[in-house]
């Protein structure tokens, strides 16, 4: 019997909205199941990813802890695909790009409306911030783009099972138009 191919995720900037969608494919997570292993996961409480053959990265890149966990994460995964569109060009957290990043933390934590207690947390434990959100393909390469926010439980369906079948990817019309 071959071994089972190795699927992993993980998440950075974003909603989590990609992993809910992943989950929604519901019963076909037991069909899955039967033919992939799963790593690091929702569906697992592996935190740190071992080597594996398929990497679904959701979010953006906002600080050095989302470059760290996006580096290490690239380096053991054959392949790696940026799923959604915050992974995929900075999605809703790279709204801030059209602000400086100061005036963001003011607004926040110090001249917000109903901000008590106004402070700019400087906790030598916090992820120091980048300048711009970025998309993950600036930081480390990626193999292949899952579209949507969040791709439907049917694209996440059809995406691994060619990748898992060695094709690219090829999604019909119906699976990524909104119209």
């Amino acid at each position: 019997m071959a071994a089972k191919i190795k699927i992993a995720t993980t998440s950075l900037a974003g909603c989590f909205g990609c992993h809910m969608s992943f989950l929604d494919i519901d019963e076909r997570l037991l069909k899955l199941a039967d033919i992939v292993e799963f790593d690091r996961s929702p569906l697992t409480d592996i935190e740190h990813c071992g080597p594996c053959d398929i990497g679904l990265i959701e979010g953006g890149v906002c600080n050095s802890e989302n470059v760290h966990v996006l580096r290490e994460f690239r380096s053991h995964c054959k392949i790696l695909v940026a799923v959604g569109a915050c992974a995929i060009n900075g999605g809703l957290p790279a709204l801030r790009n059209f602000f400086k990043l100061e005036d963001c933390l003011l607004e926040a934590y110090q001249d917000g409306i109903g901000v008590d207690n106004p402070q700019i947390p400087n906790d030598p434990e916090l992820p120091l911030l980048l300048d711009k959100v970025r998309p993950v393909h600036e930081i480390v390469k990626i193999d292949y783009f899952m579209p949507g926010c969040p791709p439907s439980a049917d694209v996440f369906w059809t995406y691994l099972n060619a990748l898992i079948e060695g094709r690219d990817p090829n999604l019909p019309y119906e699976l990524v138009h909104y119209d």
